[in-house]
């Protein structure tokens, strides 16, 4: 039996805001953006190229046994792509404050890129969740 990861929650204060930041600034693909029971809306988006979604609630009362993220402590979910630079480019053209490209080296973070998945930017919603971004060396099918 395959277990795929396909939706991730992601917590945040103001809908709209995070939908356009999200789908404008980001450029991901919106896929559901309902009202899906009395109270409770849904908006679900997609990476480019991603099989797994993130999704923002409203109303949505925490499944049995878990408890519901507060907005801005989501951490640490990364994207990967095959060219961080152009990457980067795209995201600051588009208004989204953009950590600079930096590698893992001898002494901690350092400026610029470095070998092979070796490359990191990062960047925070309007909430606060903090995303990552790695350079990988080819596309996910081809690897």
């Amino acid at each position: 039996m395959n277990w795929t990861l396909e939706v991730v929650p992601v917590p945040v204060t103001d809908m709209d805001r995070a939908k356009e930041f999200y789908a404008d600034g980001i450029g991901f693909t919106v896929d559901l953006d309902d009202e899906v029971a009395p109270g409770v809306r849904i908006i679900q988006l997609t990476p480019p190229g991603s099989r797994c979604s993130v999704a923002l609630l409203q109303g949505m009362p925490p499944a049995p046994g878990t408890t519901v993220m507060e907005p801005g402590t989501l951490h640490g979910l990364q994207l990967c792509v095959t060219d961080i630079a152009a990457a980067r480019e795209e995201l600051a053209g588009r208004g989204v404050d953009v950590s600079p490209v930096r590698h893992l080296g001898a002494a901690g973070w350092e400026d610029g890129p470095g070998d092979t998945w070796n490359a990191f930017m990062t960047f925070r919603d309007p909430d606060g969740n903090g995303w990552v971004v790695q350079q990988a060396p080819s596309e996910l099918s081809q690897r």
